[in-house]
């Protein structure tokens, strides 16, 4: 079986990740995918970010009516959150499965930055990348930093979604629209809980 892992901290969810998560599914065989919601990402320390309930109830709006999955993996087990953890105890859960770890480019070119990367890409079957506008790997590059990466990285093809939750949440603070970004349901939750108005981000 192959298992699409899909983490973020979803601050909010928007099309563009669904835009990935579709185009993954269909491209890569996939037969279940995962939204791993990371409540304190390591590297994001010190940031605000909101409230883990806020973005649970939004990614559960978010993936309502498709064939995608929460995943409680790092819900259900304190901090601190890596993926490398994530993947092993998904393999744990799920003996025999092949992992696929789904990610945008802009995460790929970060990924020398994460904990023990190596450990990660050999822990997983492959990744899967979409291309984000302005974040074009340079796999040579990091293929020298992460040897065995290149063989892993699998390429999924999909209209460039020019999407980013920094943008909603300043479009969102700013009164400006935003809607067209992000599902209906979530949208509507940003608005009923007046979501990012506030540097906190509490409601």
């Amino acid at each position: 079986m192959l298992i699409g892992l899909f983490g973020g901290t979803f601050d909010p969810p928007h099309l563009g990740h669904l835009a990935l998560c579709r185009a993954a599914f269909d491209q890569l065989g996939l037969q279940r995918l995962l939204w791993v919601l990371t409540p304190d990402p390591p590297h994001k320390q010190g940031l605000p970010i909101t409230p883990q309930s806020h973005r649970l109830a939004m990614v559960n709006l978010a993936i309502q009516g498709t064939s995608f999955e929460l995943s409680r993996v790092e819900l259900d087990r304190p901090a601190p959150h890596y993926a490398l953890d994530t993947v092993k105890i998904m393999a744990e859960q799920n003996p025999g499965a092949d992992l696929i770890y789904l990610m945008g480019s802009d995460s790929l070119n970060d990924l020398p930055s994460w904990r023990r990367p190596a450990d990660l890409v050999s822990a997983l079957h492959s990744i899967g990348v979409m291309l984000r506008p302005g974040e074009t790997p340079d796999l040579p590059a990091l293929e020298g930093l992460i040897p065995g990466l290149t063989a892993k990285v699998c390429f999924v093809e999909a209209p460039l979604v020019d999407i980013s939750a920094s943008d909603i949440r300043r479009r969102a603070r700013a009164g400006e629209p935003f809607s067209d970004l992000v599902p209906p349901g979530v949208a509507a939750y940003i608005r009923k809980h007046r979501l990012y108005q506030s540097p906190n981000r509490q409601s």
